[in-house]
């Protein structure tokens, strides 16, 4: 088919060029109109964003809430029934203390709980129930606990809003400051963790205790570490303690550095309890007499160090009966503090003890009588100590503890021992002539 000219030329002058400007006003049209239309849907879905991103902050800090383990009407309750003191009206030994343990469950955190409780003292702990060790035997602890009625709150002594609530919901009158990053050797695996726990957490409590109304005193756990590489013997709290000899060791020495300065602006009530070597049924399995346990009983060998020399290592084994002793000695003649709103009134009370034993065991000797209580010789690799903080002795001058606190430690390694062991056998499961465990 022929295409006429007339066809592809219109007849109208100008009529190519109005077409055009019509075709071209329709595509600006359109596209100011899909520009609109994008920019209306941007705009829909940055609010939409926006709307969804405000929701998931709500559910998320809603979930945190609901997730939390404390909180709450019931709660409250809760804390207030465990602070309450429980000694007979007119009793001899006053009304009674309400006391907020910082590791209750742990080993000394357990004993000491039970010991306030038993006297009637009112006790809250708080523990974080971390894995260091196996957090079961924690929560058994946990469960004794709550079996006499003391109530344990799970949380960390850095979160500064619990421990603000915990204070603002009983007016606690001391502080028995036992959580704590343990162990010698660990820090050289995670040594972030002593600095959270030892002096993050510690300030984190200070802080909650300096701005409480009352103030509470404060009595909490240094460590016989603090002397180091000191080999004056035996130690006393008026030796240096400026060269320590692990990373734990230095988080503790800055621990007494740092409850020292809020003493001195704050006016807080501060004893710092140097435990030496503690042990004892419900224990910590990192340590020796624990593990050596364990592996006595297993058939496996255990490994003894040895320092320089070939000169055994020794310690100033302490039965945790007594260590409780000192601890309950030191609550008890705490002082008050003397701030209020977090300003001092007055000087307070600023005291450091050992807590000893006063008779070191060398660790050979230590293995000797783990063999005769468990009826089962031991299979011994003898090695050479490696430089990973551990120090060859401890031996505490306990004079002072003994003037101001009446502390005198009744319990000798051999008997402290058997009550281990009996203890050990009969909560891992182990009868006699049996290798079987529930370990």
């Amino acid at each position: 088919m022929r295409v006429l000219e007339e066809d592809l030329f219109p007849s109208t002058p100008g009529k190519v060029k109005i077409e055009r400007a019509g075709a071209m006003n329709r595509q600006l049209h359109r596209c100011f109109a899909s520009t609109s239309t994008m920019f209306l849907w941007a705009l829909f879905l940055v609010a939409m964003t926006a709307s969804y991103l405000s929701f998931q902050s709500f559910v998320d800090t809603s979930s945190k809430y609901l997730a939390a383990s404390w909180g709450g009407l019931h709660w409250e309750r809760q804390i207030r029934a465990s602070a309450a003191p429980r000694r007979p009206p007119g009793s001899a030994a006053g009304a009674g203390m309400s006391v907020l343990v910082t590791g209750a469950a742990g080993f000394v955190g357990t004993h000491c709980s039970l010991a306030l409780r038993k006297r009637g003292d009112g006790v809250v702990g708080v523990d974080n129930f971390n894995a260091y060790y196996d957090p079961s035997l924690k929560k058994a602890r946990r469960a004794l606990l709550a079996s006499h009625g003391v109530f344990i709150v799970e949380g960390d002594i850095n979160d500064g809003r619990l421990l603000a609530k915990l204070f603002d919901v009983v007016p606690f009158t001391h502080v028995l400051h036992l959580a704590a990053q343990a162990g010698v050797r660990y820090a050289m695996q995670n040594p972030a963790s002593y600095v959270h726990s030892n002096i993050a957490g510690l300030v984190t409590l200070l802080e909650a205790c300096k701005d409480a109304d009352p103030q509470p005193a404060i009595v909490w756990a240094s460590s016989s570490s603090v002397y180091g590489l000191n080999d004056k013997v035996p130690f006393s709290e008026r030796d240096r303690t400026d060269q320590p000899a692990s990373l734990y060791a230095a988080t503790k020495k800055a621990g007494e550095e740092i409850t020292h300065t809020y003493n001195h602006i704050y006016g807080l009530s501060i004893t710092g309890l140097r435990f030496f070597t503690v042990y004892g049924p419900w224990g910590r399995p990192d340590m020796a007499y624990f593990s050596f346990t364990r592996n006595i009983l297993q058939g496996k060998p255990i490994t003894v160090y040895r320092g320089k020399d070939r000169v055994d290592l020794a310690r100033d084994f302490t039965y945790i009966d007594d260590i409780v002793k000192g601890c309950l000695g030191s609550l008890d003649t705490a002082g008050k503090s003397t701030g209020t709103g977090g300003k001092k009134r007055g000087p307070a009370p600023y005291r450091i003890f050992n807590l000893g034993n006063t008779a070191p065991v060398t660790v050979p000797n230590l293995v000797s009588i783990l063999e005769k209580h468990l009826r089962v010789k031991a299979k011994k690799n003898v090695v050479e100590m490696p430089g990973n903080g551990d120090v060859p002795f401890t031996h505490a001058n306990i004079t002072l503890a003994r003037q101001q606190l009446g502390y005198k430690p009744t319990t000798n390694l051999d008997v402290g021992l058997k009550k281990f062991v009996k203890w050990y056998q009969s909560y891992y499961g182990y009868t006699r002539g049996s290798k079987n465990s529930r370990q």
